[in-house]
């Protein structure tokens, strides 16, 4: 074998999912790798509803992460068709990184872990948000887990810091399969930019509004038009379920949603790095959480 194909056949690359209970920060790990924002985050529980790729790529290296949905018993279809994406995530990869919060570990993180026993993918355990925590407290958690012997490595971190992010990506590389590249080298993502757009326009309802309006709301791009010498069009459709979660979203004289255009528009701008012109619109379609049908039309499949 000469010295080139050998210097191939060492390239690493591989399907990275990253799973856990809602909110145990798997979205801010993903962003924290990539040094921008790929996913949405918010403080609310069940901000993430699709598996979102991130491709992470090096000179020996090709890192696939998935965010995925949080793990939880569904009450509806939305609810389905999330779990179903994170599933699929789990059979697809070739590495998993289970995810806890150091500030909550509970049964439903046990039944999570013990529910992998069968999974021939290679298992990380990551605990996150150390930073919140008394370190007295870490090593009897590590200790709990490692019991369970079925994860490869445990490893501490802060997503939001940015703190153990080396270790744990030298852990992935350690027993990511070698592999040639699956996607280009400047490749992001495999969605398009209307895709992440719509999770702007989302992710600032998730933001901008109480409990109840985020989790009753889907958003979906109309039209995308990019238009030489002048900005780009965009139309976003927002669907909830009642006409009055329709009058809370548009707001007194319409401010509500006039805010969250701009908040959105702002970032959609950053995103794209072009000027755009973005247009809201708020329908009605009773409710579509929980018909099956409605969940495919907008958007949610796993």
């Amino acid at each position: 074998m000469t010295e080139k194909s050998q210097n191939q056949s060492k390239f690493k690359c591989g399907y990275v999912a990253i799973i856990g209970k809602p909110n145990v920060g798997k979205s801010t790990l993903m962003n924290s790798f990539f040094h921008q924002k790929l996913a949405i985050v918010s403080p609310k529980p069940q901000t993430t509803r699709h598996r979102i790729l991130g491709i992470l790529s090096g000179e020996k290296h090709q890192i696939i992460f998935i965010d995925t949905p949080g793990l939880m018993k569904p009450k509806y279809s939305l609810q389905e068709a999330m779990l179903e994406a994170a599933q699929k995530s789990i059979r697809d990869a070739d590495l998993l990184l289970v995810m806890v919060s150091a500030l909550k570990v509970n049964d439903r993180d046990d039944q999570i872990i013990d529910s992998l026993r069968d999974i021939s993918a290679t298992k990380l355990l990551v605990i996150n948000k150390i930073d919140s925590i008394k370190k007295a407290h870490l090593l009897p958690m590590m200790d709990r887990f490692r019991k369970k012997e079925i994860f490869q490595e445990i490893i501490p971190i802060s997503a939001l810091r940015r703190e153990g992010l080396e270790l744990l990506e030298s852990l992935i590389l350690k027993y990511l399969p070698e592999n040639p590249a699956f996607y280009p080298a400047d490749m992001l993502s495999d969605e398009p930019e209307r895709f992440f757009v719509a999770e702007i326009v989302r992710e600032q309802i998730f933001r901008y509004y109480g409990d109840e309006i985020p989790y009753a709301t889907a958003v979906h791009i109309e039209t995308f038009k990019e238009r030489s010498g002048e900005k780009d069009f965009i139309k976003a459709v927002i669907t909830v379920e009642q006409n009055s979660q329709k009058g809370i979203l548009i707001g007194k004289k319409g401010t509500a949603l006039k805010k969250v255009g701009s908040l959105a528009r702002s970032k959609i701008e950053q995103f794209l790095e072009r000027p755009v012109y973005l247009e809201l619109e708020v329908r009605v379609r009773k409710k579509w959480r929980k018909k099956s049908v409605y969940v495919k039309e907008l958007g949610y499949s796993p």
